[in-house]
């Protein structure tokens, strides 16, 4: 095997920005007259398979996903109380999409937290909508896929995070009491 290959067929990967995929093929394309290896993804997301040259996928983010303990830490950065974004939606918007743009999951969970906080104070222009849309996403994927939960349950995890109820409270505070 070709030592530029970092993924394996079968491998769950990040593709920034795109989400979680599975490294389906490893196969010798040819691309410009130039015969090249690709890593053929399948991204679940978009039910969409893409070819990424194997030279480039470091370039372009692909990445592991994440361990279980970087998983949860992701989901701890959620639940702090989110820093005020100053300043114009089209900056916050640049600065949101460039921490999208790293792709490393604990930017993903502060681009989700920093919007969402900001979507309880005064409603969010469309494209600052479809941004958090994109990164709840992102988070959702790659956090299923690290705790192997489903989106549906990673998405509750994630809410009751942003939002805790008075149950979570009490649920923290019982053993307190004993």
């Amino acid at each position: 095997m070709d030592s530029a290959v970092k993924f394996k067929v079968g491998q769950n990967i990040v593709y920034p920005l795109q989400g979680v995929g599975r490294v389906d093929a490893l196969e010798e394309r040819q691309f410009n007259g130039q015969r090249s290896l690709y890593y053929t993804i399948y991204l679940h997301s978009f039910d969409m398979t893409v070819f990424v040259p194997v030279e480039k996928a470091i370039e372009l983010g692909l990445r592991p996903i994440v361990s279980k303990k970087k998983a949860k830490e992701a989901l701890g950065i959620i639940s702090k109380e989110s820093e005020p974004m100053k300043g114009d939606w089209k900056a916050r918007y640049q600065i949101n999409r460039d921490l999208l743009k790293q792709g490393s999951v604990v930017d993903i969970a502060t681009v989700v937290r920093a919007l969402y906080h900001r979507s309880k104070v005064k409603e969010l222009p469309v494209q600052e909508r479809k941004l958090f849309d994109d990164a709840l996403r992102l988070l959702v994927d790659e956090i299923s896929a690290s705790l192997e939960q489903t989106n549906k349950e990673v998405e509750k995890l994630i809410y009751g995070q942003l939002e805790p109820t008075v149950t979570d409270i009490d649920i923290l505070y019982d053993d307190d009491e004993e």
